[in-house]
């Protein structure tokens, strides 16, 4: 799971907060509840680590609107949104606001805490990606110019020859920028170096 989780709990009812506070605390995971949409986004609460779980109605901001500002705030926060009024259409808005759940009330707690932990588990696997992918890119601004097209002649599959031939330069030349590449991408092996060129293509 997420290192040192936190989830925000976001509903109008009170009752409804302190039963999901306690629920949570009994689980062993931080909480802190806000009583609408706009109190929460107002706190500007830290979302490294955490989960918002929102009810879908609420007096200003409803759940899936809250939804749809994190995403465009781009904190890839997961929002599970809780409703007593599951219909379809809403459903399908919540899914497309990226909501990670969409769970009905009453709920089990075992769904509940099953559905947060879920999310936060996905949620720390694509922050360790997006980490692992900017350290790549990070490493590629490092190389030269030449030195790009060698490593691109490499990953192709390309051997010394052929990307000296390509490139109009000796293949001892190539050998000296294949070592310059392997070391500045902290490449152990060419299938490393293949590995860490696809994840940063992938973005």
């Amino acid at each position: 799971m997420s290192r040192d989780p936190i989830v925000y709990v976001i509903d109008d009812d009170e009752s409804v907060r302190h039963s999901l506070e306690f629920l949570l605390d009994v689980a062993g995971i931080r909480v802190r509840s806000f009583a609408s949409a706009d109190a929460f986004l107002k706190s500007a609460p830290p979302l490294a680590g955490a989960c918002v779980v929102t009810d879908v109605r609420m007096p200003g901001m409803t759940g899936v609107e809250l939804a749809e500002e994190l995403r465009r705030r781009s904190a890839g926060t997961p929002v599970i949104v809780v409703t007593g009024h599951a219909d379809v259409p809403l459903a399908i808005q919540a899914m497309k606001a990226g909501v990670a759940d969409f769970i009905e009330k009453p709920f089990d707690d075992d769904v509940m805490i099953t559905a947060i932990c879920d999310a936060l588990a996905r949620h720390s696997d694509e922050e360790t990606a997006g980490a692992e992918r900017q350290a790549v890119l990070d490493r590629i601004d490092t190389l030269s110019p030449r030195e790009r097209e060698v490593m691109d002649g490499l990953v192709a599959g390309q051997a010394n020859k052929a990307i000296a031939f390509d490139l109009e330069i000796s293949a001892r030349t190539v050998e000296v920028y294949r070592a310059n590449v392997m070391m500045k991408m902290q490449a152990r092996t060419l299938s490393d170096l293949v590995r860490m060129v696809t994840i940063a293509r992938l973005g």
